[in-house]
Formats: structure tokens, sequence, C-alpha cells
């Protein structure tokens, strides 16, 4: 079979938002004398934003009274803050280019929002490059179930053997193979400690992906 579409998570993967989303909590919980446990956010990555509630696991943890909506918006602010420093992910313009030149069909899946991800796409000027961009609704599962992807794959009118998944965490790269999909792990600075091993490749960059490592993927398929 050939290779007709890739599909891309987002945070993580095209732009770098999961650091900067740990470490602005990071700094609040040391200010309180506290560590934000890693294996926690771990198990948070690629889910849906209320799977782990940051602010109230630090208030079981803190005495004392503290405005903790104030602590919250401030902690939100710090991280746009970081967010608004970055540009797309090394490789993500070039590899998009390619694949727009080999007639393939793009879409990106995500359980964030879909303010959260067309706002950022927008800012880039980025949006228009997309054939379907699916994030998470009410009543759809968020990864590592493959709600996402199957909803992807149906709005991009490609079957799973026909297309490529590209994720940075593990509960991403579970969703993409539940949903039947090839899938390749390109975890970043925070997500490399994670076991990407059920991804069917792995590499350090988009940049260090080509087109014809994906198409390789779906030969056998």
């Amino acid at each position: 079979m050939s290779l007709r579409a890739l599909v891309f998570d987002f945070d993580g993967l095209l732009l770098e938002t999961e650091t900067p989303s740990y470490t602005a909590w990071a700094e609040i919980y040391r200010e309180h004398g506290e560590e934000l446990p890693l294996d926690k956010w771990f198990d948070y990555l690629g889910r849906e934003g209320g799977w782990f509630d940051a602010l109230a696991y630090l208030r079981e943890r803190v005495a004392g009274d503290h405005d903790w909506e104030a602590i919250r918006a401030r902690r939100n602010a710090r991280r746009t803050e970081m967010i608004l420093r970055l540009d797309l992910m090394p490789g993500v313009r070039e590899l998009v280019d390619a694949a727009r030149g080999r007639g393939l069909r793009l879409g990106v899946a995500s359980s964030s929002s879909d303010a959260w991800v067309c706002g950022h796409l927008d800012r880039f000027g980025f949006r228009e490059h997309w054939d379907a961009i699916v994030c998470r609704e009410e009543g759809m599962r968020a990864k590592p179930a493959p709600d996402l992807y199957l909803a992807a794959l149906a709005a991009l009118g490609v079957a799973a053997h026909e297309a490529v998944a590209l994720e940075d965490s593990r509960n991403g790269v579970l969703a993409a193979k539940a949903a039947g999909m090839r899938v390749v792990a390109v975890p970043n600075a925070l997500t490399a400690r994670l076991d990407l091993s059920p991804a069917d490749l792995r590499v350090s960059s988009l940049a260090d992906l080509r087109i014809e490592d994906l198409v390789a993927l779906t030969s056998g398929a």
C-alpha cells in the first residue's frame, strides 16, 4: 500500500509547548518548597487538560491560605510568556512542504482544544497547510484512546494503513497504534525520557525525517 497522509500531534511536536507548561508549574511548586513529580506529568502528556490538576495537587501539600486562582493565573501567564518566544519545531516547515510536494494529505490530531491549536497555527501563518485539524470535543476520548486519530483518518478520507502518525508522547503513540496506524516517535527534551518503544520508528527531530522514511513504513502494510 502507498502512503497517502501524515497526521501530526500538536503539543510537543509542532510547537514545544510541553516544556514551558511543565516548567511554569515547577517554578510555582519550588516557590512553595515542593517539587512537581515528573512521573505524574509524563502520565498526563498527550491527554486532555483536566487529567491532572497541578494546582489541586499543590494545594494538598501546602499549608496556609493562598490566593490559588491568582497563582494559577500567574503560572498561565508565565507559560504563555515562554511559548510566545518559540518558533515551530525544527524541520516542521520543511517536512510539511515535502509532503505537499508528494501530494500527501496532512492532518493534526490533538487532545488540546481547537482554540489552542488553531490559535497558535494562525500565529505562525501555518493553518492553511492542513486538510484536517481534529481537536478533542465533548464526548470524544483523549489520547491514549484512538478517537482523535480515527476522526482524523475519516476527515482525510484515508485508511489507517495509508497514513503515518507523528507523535512525541507515549500516550500519543499508543493512541495512533490503537487506531491501526504506523507511528514515528519524535520526542522533545521532556518526552525523550519516556518509553516510546511501541512506535515503528524513532527520530530525534523532524529535521532528520525524510518522506522516503515514511513511505517505507507503509510499503509493507
